[in-house]
């Protein structure tokens, strides 16, 4: 009689690498850009011409009843504050 031979094949399973842990990378949120508020510089000239046109519509709108100084002065007072206050 005849045998069957039986062959069991053995296999090898290759292992696979070691797999590095996931971290995390923190990145940080950066705050919100604060907005520079950057005073407008005038020239002499251009001051001047402010209150020149400050003046004159004062005036006109008063109907020149009042000394030109007068209408000077307060337009002088107005554009300089304006300018301090940015």
């Amino acid at each position: 009689m005849a045998t069957k031979k039986t062959t069991t094949k053995t296999t090898t399973t290759k292992k696979a690498p070691a797999k590095k842990p996931v971290t995390k990378k923190v990145v940080k949120k950066k705050a919100p850009a604060k907005k520079k508020v950057t005073k407008t510089k005038y020239t002499a000239e251009q001051v001047y011409s402010m209150i020149e046109q400050a003046a004159y519509f004062a005036a006109e709108n008063d109907g020149f009843s009042k000394d030109p100084t007068s209408y000077w002065t307060a337009a002088e007072k107005s554009i300089n504050a304006m300018i301090k206050k940015g």
